[in-house]
């Protein structure tokens, strides 16, 4: 089961709510369908004792994890990547700070501390917060950062201090972010002059138009094949993680159709960075829109938790599987068993 644009999350294993380990088969869990494009069997290859190639992606980051040995604000990491391009670090002039699907892309959902994949070839891996070039559309003073414990997503001021590690290259198989605009710390529109933030770059797979268009059974995602629910909000009300599987399971039962839970990266893939309450792009044709959603994705983390979205700010966190705090969007594939 293949989506464009969307990466496995790497979780090869299903959990209860207690976080044990359960057969997959009829878990309706992200470790059951394995959607999302497969990561190559040795996911990293080292070019030098400098650079990685992630061979899933096509990006290439350095193997210091931490170029600036320190943490730093947002802007001296915009301003040390340009100091790498100036001096053509390592051979290379096209150094930047990841946007946020380029930071995610990252991150192996089966591992923590750090949430890479086992065996990576990378020196200095803090578990901390790392920088995006992505503003939050929501408080646009600060941007977003990935943390490396587990794999959360949210956003900090931009004069507080977290790590840069910097990418090169560019890659079609993660969509662009939907960021159109560049900031300043104050969180003021500013000229994207060539300064390296995500609005200027706008690196990805464009977004076609129309993105989203009514199919038979529901609305069709054209830059990722899913055909998600037309109304966000399958069970009317919060619901625990157990409780969404469940009732997901008895819908596709009754309507025929192969409907389940979105993974994290499914999920995150409806996101417009340029946007929020709700971060969905403008003029999509989705009713009912909940503030944050439960993903088949259990959090390694923490095994009794499970990946949530937060819809409201375009937010990746997890929340207590057994807590009927989040609400259920139901998708499928457009290319299988339909």
């Amino acid at each position: 089961m293949i989506s464009s644009h969307i990466l496995s999350t790497g979780l090869r294993h299903c959990y209860d709510e207690n976080g044990e380990v359960i057969e997959c088969h009829g878990s309706g869990q992200d470790a059951e369908f394995l959607p999302g494009i497969n990561w190559p069997a040795e996911r990293f290859e080292m070019i030098d004792e400098h650079l990685v190639l992630d061979r899933a992606t096509d990006l290439i980051w350095t193997r210091n994890c931490c170029i600036s040995e320190f943490p730093v604000t947002w802007r001296e990491g915009l301003e040390l990547v340009r100091r790498m391009n100036e001096k053509e670090q390592y051979s290379r002039k096209d150094w930047r700070m990841p946007n946020r699907r380029e930071m995610r892309s990252l991150i192996d959902h089966s591992s923590k501390n750090p949430a890479l994949t086992k065996g990576h070839p990378f020196q200095n891996v803090f578990l901390g917060w790392f920088w995006t070039s992505t503003t939050a559309a929501i408080a646009p003073r600060y941007a977003w950062y990935v943390h490396l414990e587990g794999g959360r997503m949210f956003y900090g001021n931009k004069d507080g201090y977290s790590w840069l590690w910097s990418v090169s290259g560019n890659t079609d198989r993660l969509p662009s972010t939907g960021a159109k605009n560049c900031y300043d710390e104050l969180g003021s529109i500013i000229p994207c002059d060539g300064g390296g933030q995500d609005g200027s770059l706008v690196l990805g797979a464009p977004w076609p138009n129309p993105r989203f268009v009514q199919s038979e059974f529901g609305i069709l995602d054209v830059l990722t094949g899913l055909i998600w629910h037309t109304k966000a909000n399958l069970g009317k009300q919060a619901a625990s993680w157990s409780e969404a599987l469940s009732t997901i399971s008895i819908y596709a039962r009754k309507s025929n159709l192969p409907w389940r839970m979105p993974t994290i990266n499914e999920l995150e893939s409806l996101v417009d960075a340029s946007t929020h309450s709700p971060a969905l792009p403008g003029g999509h044709p989705f009713s009912d829109i909940q503030q944050a959603y439960w993903s088949s994705t259990t959090s390694s983390f923490e095994t009794d938790w499970a990946y949530v979205l937060y819809m409201v700010k375009g937010a990746v966190g997890v929340g207590y599987k057994k807590n009927n705090d989040f609400a259920l969007w139901p998708v499928m594939s457009a290319n299988k068993d339909i």
